[in-house]
């Protein structure tokens, strides 16, 4: 152990490789880091090992390293979300003194979030809950952090989350302060959403070119060619190498892996509270529910025989280009929905979410960064009441350019040799019900009158006046009000 005196300036509860790699990158900007877990053989394992010529130092018990911070002091828990959070709460809380901070780097619901900061302000203390993004090499060297919770947390604990987190190509910290209550882990939460739709789109790529015949190798250039170009991304730039990476029997090992995917929950969520918030985010449920059938290993298998699945061969329906421009105005689609959504939380909770800084954020170190993030980040700079990303000059201009018909031409071909394209779909749905001026909600609205009557309102008439047919009767027309008086 590197030499270390006087107070810990932060303490670390929880050792498994993100609260590891957090520890280290924190020791080497200079931050003196004590650390605990619950099992002190991991503690002892990694003090004495990993964090050997490290500013860090060991506690055994959780009081112990309470103790050992400077004041106020500065808690960080990187412990599994849900009541294993609230379990160390309950044993830190009567450790720590008034105007202590708690800071919770796990993928908490926000909703606890919002829990826990009202509940260390009844104690004077302060929680913040921060979104981390960028996986086991990002902690190590440079995550994107999203904190928001209490205020008077944001001046102790600045320093230590921006010299800790990524830099963007302009200098600036992959860290801000975002707002009250359960901001931080509402936004890291849409985060890991579009983090979803992202991964099935490429996803589904890879699925129409490897039905064209593509091999793995073809592949790979692909993507890093688009790589780039406009498409220039972490997620792309790791496609192309995990499609060049062959196993040590020499198969490709992106071909030996079973199609079954994981999911922790975050997407989940996302697809909840975005309905719940009357938001359509489309492509994000479409990617959830695309990883819940590929969990249905068996029962795709049998089906194939019963439904008739036959291999789809697509041929030279399309070029790489319409393959580009698909994935792309795809994602545009996707991070639009993503940023209206949280435009609507910021509405709904009062968090005053400033969404071109969390654009900006989300430039390095997580994993959606990605190059055109800049180009969102400017437009709602100048523009931060815009509708939606959609009618932003430089995507509605990419949006309705030439490449929208290699954006269609992918999906026909798709649907004609039966790919399964949910995320690609639902994105030029979307699309295309946007820009309508008139869809048939019409004839809904009509039915639920006619079943129920709800009413509707007339094209010809000032919003909010409701009207309701009698439908099985004469036919006549009043006002809602009269018709329930």
């Amino acid at each position: 152990m590197a030499e270390t005196t006087g107070p810990a300036d932060i303490g670390l509860v929880g050792l498994a490789v993100m609260g590891r790699n957090l520890v280290l990158n924190m020791a080497r900007n200079g931050f003196h880091v004590a650390v605990y877990n619950r099992t002190t053989e991991k503690m002892t394992d990694f003090v004495e090992g990993d964090a050997a010529d490290a500013s860090v130092t060991g506690h055994a018990e959780l009081s112990d390293l309470v103790e050992s911070l400077a004041t106020p002091r500065i808690v960080m828990l990187m412990v599994k979300s849900g009541p294993a959070v609230d379990k160390v709460l309950d044993s830190l809380l009567p450790l720590l003194d008034d105007g202590d901070i708690v800071i919770d780097g796990g993928n908490s619901d926000f909703h606890d979030t919002q829990r826990r900061v009202e509940r260390l302000a009844d104690e004077n203390k302060h929680f913040v809950g921060a979104g981390v993004s960028g996986g086991e090499e990002g902690a190590l060297k440079g995550p994107s952090i999203m904190p928001g919770g209490s205020p008077a947390a944001w001046p102790h604990v600045k320093p230590i989350l921006q010299a800790i987190a990524a830099t963007a190509h302009d200098g600036t910290p992959c860290c801000e302060w975002l707002g009250s209550g359960g901001s931080g882990h509402f936004v890291k939460m849409v985060h890991n959403g579009i983090e979803y739709g992202d991964m099935q789109l490429i996803a589904e790529i890879y699925d129409l070119m490897s039905a064209q015949g593509t091999s793995n190798a073809a592949m790979s250039e692909a993507f890093a060619s688009w790589n780039g170009g406009r498409l220039e991304s972490f997620l792309v730039e790791i496609t192309a190498e995990i499609l060049a990476a062959s196993s040590p029997d020499g198969e490709a090992t992106v071909d030996v892996i079973l199609d079954s995917a994981g999911q922790k929950g975050t997407g989940r969520w996302t697809a909840m509270y975005g309905f719940e918030l009357g938001q359509p985010v489309s492509l994000i449920a479409e990617a959830v529910i695309a990883r819940v059938v590929s969990s249905f290993v068996d029962e795709r298998q049998a089906a194939a025989d019963v439904l008739g699945f036959s291999e789809p061969a697509i041929g030279a329906a399309f070029d790489l280009d319409a393959l580009e421009a698909a994935l792309y105005s795809s994602k545009v689609v996707s991070y639009a929905q993503g940023f209206s959504m949280l435009a609507a939380a910021s509405r709904e909770y009062e968090w005053e979410l400033d969404l071109a800084a969390i654009a900006s954020i989300w430039r390095a170190g997580c994993i959606i960064r990605a190059t055109f993030l800049d180009d969102i980040a400017s437009v709602l700079t100048e523009q931060p009441d815009i509708d939606s990303l959609l009618v932003a000059d430089v995507f509605a201009d990419a949006l309705t350019a030439d490449g929208q018909e290699g954006w269609r031409t992918v999906i026909r071909a798709a649907v004609g040799a039966g790919v399964p394209v949910p995320a690609l779909g639902s994105a030029l749905a979307f699309f295309d019900g946007y820009r309508t001026p008139r869809l048939p909600a019409n004839l809904i609205q009509a039915q639920r009158d006619y079943f129920g009557a709800h009413g509707y309102e007339r094209v010809d008439r000032p919003r909010s006046e409701d009207f309701h047919t009698d439908w099985i009767g004469d036919g006549t027309e009043q006002s809602v009000d009269s018709y329930n008086a």
